[in-house]
């Protein structure tokens, strides 16, 4: 993993995607939280292990949202053509991955249906 990817820190309030743009990185937390901003009323707070911008890289459209470091940030951070040999290497991060894209859209459809 360490041939594919970098760490990175970032300081607090940086902004590490933003919605709409078309960018090649996939994104770990290692330390710190980060926001997530969906829409003006819908935020969603990030902390360690939990990852973005996988979508971006799985369909090639952009952004599908802004996320902002909430605090110093520790990530690890990996470019496109070597995200889908992650894929391929480490079966469990597809799998998880999997798992975490079906409760955005379960939580995207509640919010329509409420």
């Amino acid at each position: 993993m360490a041939d594919i990817s970098k760490v990175i820190e970032v300081p607090a309030l940086a902004v590490l995607t933003r919605q709409g743009a078309r960018e090649d990185q996939f994104f770990v937390i290692i330390d710190g939280t980060a926001t997530v901003k969906l829409s003006a009323r819908k935020r969603v707070r990030l902390g360690p292990g939990d990852f973005f911008g996988e979508m971006s890289l799985l369909d090639g459209e952009p952004r599908s949202a802004t996320v902002r470091a909430e605090t110093d940030l520790r990530l690890l951070v990996i470019d496109r053509p070597h995200f889908w040999e992650l894929l391929r290497e480490v079966p469990e991060l597809t799998q998880r991955m999997l798992v975490t894209l079906s409760r955005r859209v379960r939580e995207l459809e509640k919010g329509l249906n409420a």
